[in-house]
């Protein structure tokens, strides 16, 4: 499928996965919009862009719904009626053990990661319903499909509760045109890894995804005709292969 001219909305898009994705849509001709909570880090990423690609924004807190609303309505006003929705924002805390967490920072990570999700799907399908097509892409992590010490406790529960939105909206919305791809990459060199006990020195993010590496195959799907779909798909680096 030609990519020219779709309205694409990344949710999380002013860096890490969400920024390498929009540039790769941009780079196909798609109508790109990118939003987060920091309007001074989309300034930044619209303007440092590169590469020709050329991006409008709106700064949006994904688990307040009515700024949500309003985020969806920005883009129909702004751009058009939106063809992809992209969620790949999310949240990672330091202290993510059950033995050392605050409870106030789990029910954090749990409001981005999950009620963010649902809240961007459930903006995004009145107007993809009406357009008998659509597709979403979830950005999960391979720790909502397995649970992982590394990632930790909150990460973990969110994550999985996320690919589950996007599992039952795909079995519920396939017949209306609307797709839900769920992808779970591994390792990946982007800010959230900063959130780690212990940050990984610059020659363990050289093995890692890179952002570039997840938005090829963001792409590879989105262009598959209506008759296919890719429910899930993971992609690691070669020392986190699962079998």
């Amino acid at each position: 499928m030609d990519l020219s001219g779709k309205v694409v909305l990344v949710v999380g898009g002013a860096g890490g996965i969400g920024l390498g994705i929009a540039k790769a849509f941009a780079a196909e001709g798609s109508r790109v919009a990118l939003s987060d909570i920091s309007e001074k880090a989309l300034e930044t990423a619209a303007r440092t862009a590169g590469g020709g690609a050329s991006f409008v924004w709106r700064a949006c807190d994904i688990t307040d719904r009515e700024q949500v609303s309003q985020l969806f309505q920005w883009l129909g006003e702004e751009v058009g009626s939106v063809d992809i929705l992209v969620n790949s924002a999310g949240i990672n805390i330091a202290k993510r053990m059950m033995s050392d967490i605050d409870p106030a920072q789990f029910d954090r990570v749990m409001e981005v990661n999950t009620t963010g999700t649902f809240n961007c799907i459930h903006a995004a399908l009145p107007v993809m319903r009406q357009k008998a097509s659509g597709l979403i892409v979830n950005i999960v992590s391979l720790a909502g499909k397995r649970a992982m010490l590394l990632a930790g406790l909150p990460y973990c529960v969110s994550k999985f509760a996320a690919a589950a939105i996007g599992t039952f909206v795909n079995l519920e919305e396939c017949g209306n045109g609307i797709k839900v791809t769920n992808v779970y990459p591994g390792e990946t060199n982007t800010p959230i890894v900063d959130k780690r006990p212990s940050p990984p020195p610059p020659e363990k993010r050289a093995q890692m995804l890179q952002p570039e590496d997840i938005a090829a195959c963001v792409i590879a799907g989105a262009k598959l005709p209506p008759r296919a779909v890719v429910p899930e798909l993971v992609i690691t680096p070669p020392h986190m292969m699962v079998g």
